[in-house]
């Protein structure tokens, strides 16, 4: 078990569903439910927030090898409609359940290790501001 400085492996913490300060605690409540804390080392979990990134990743990742394995499938033994449907679909839905919560426990271990927060504007400027030219001509020395 790791202190509670050490920090984990961000790729191991999400592959186990773990807890990226101890290693030990899970990272989820439910399917896809970030828990609240780490019933092992306390850590807050609140700051987790990967939005649709881990769904992103893993619709792109596993469509991709499914559609390629698909078609050479498809081109070489050349099988039925029916039985390309009957395994192409189970392939998608079922790679995608089984990696989304490695994926998303990853994302949420990235967080933590980089001190991810919500983007603050320190200023947004304001009309002119910016170092833009208003007179190009002038500029230019046209």
């Amino acid at each position: 078990m790791a202190t509670a400085t050490q920090v984990q492996s961000t790729l191991r913490a999400g592959l186990a569903c773990r807890c990226p300060r101890c290693g030990e605690g899970s990272v989820f409540k439910g399917f896809l439910t970030i828990a609240e804390r780490c019933d092992v080392c306390d850590l807050d979990l609140s700051f987790a927030d990967p939005a649709d990134g881990p769904a992103f990743f893993v619709m792109s990742g596993v469509s991709i090898a499914v559609i390629t394995g698909w078609a050479i499938w498809a081109v070489m033994a050349q099988p039925a409609l029916w039985l390309q449907a009957a395994v192409v679909f189970p392939a998608l839905i079922g790679g995608c359940l089984a990696c989304l919560r490695p994926v998303k426990a990853w994302l949420v271990a990235e967080q933590y290790v980089h001190k991810a927060e919500e983007g603050q504007w320190a200023s947004i400027g304001g009309h002119g501001v910016g170092g833009f030219v208003l007179d190009r001509r002038k500029a230019s020395g046209g």
